[in-house]
């Protein structure tokens, strides 16, 4: 929930940087439950009260996600060192959702690259000044 939130929330339109793929893959799942909830309580409700309107909530949900979807898709990309532009590969037919899985898969490029910092080491620094401080005391 916290990588789903930190997309939505903290990077809505952010198109910068790069997302580690538990960013990624965390906010997919998490997207998938909420369209699942929607459409599963909202389209029980419509059936049971003969108002296909209010399936218009998915409708508003799919319209407020699209972008942080696609900002997380082309950060994702940019860990693997590609541009937000080869997420169109993804339109050939066949060929282009296989690609685009494959690269949406794979480990991230190690160390900086042309889009930023790696974010699997944000965190080292805090970890390698532990106890350092013990050692030269």
């Amino acid at each position: 929930m916290k990588y789903y939130l930190k997309v939505v929330r903290d990077n809505y339109a952010n198109f910068n940087g790069r997302a580690r793929r538990e960013e990624y893959w965390m906010f997919t799942l998490f997207n998938i439950i909420f369209i699942i909830a929607i459409m599963t309580v909202f389209g029980g409700i419509a059936a049971a009260t003969d108002t296909p309107a209010l399936l218009g909530i998915y409708g508003i949900y799919i319209l407020g996600i699209f972008i942080p979807t696609l900002a997380v898709i082309v950060r994702r990309l940019h860990d693997v060192g590609k541009s937000g532009w080869f997420y169109l590969v993804g339109a050939i037919p066949f060929i282009g959702p296989i690609w685009i899985f494959v690269l949406l898969v794979t480990e991230g490029d190690k160390g900086n690259n042309q889009y930023g910092p790696d974010p699997k080491l944000e965190h080292t620094d805090e970890i390698n000044e532990i106890g350092k401080t013990q050692i030269e005391a």
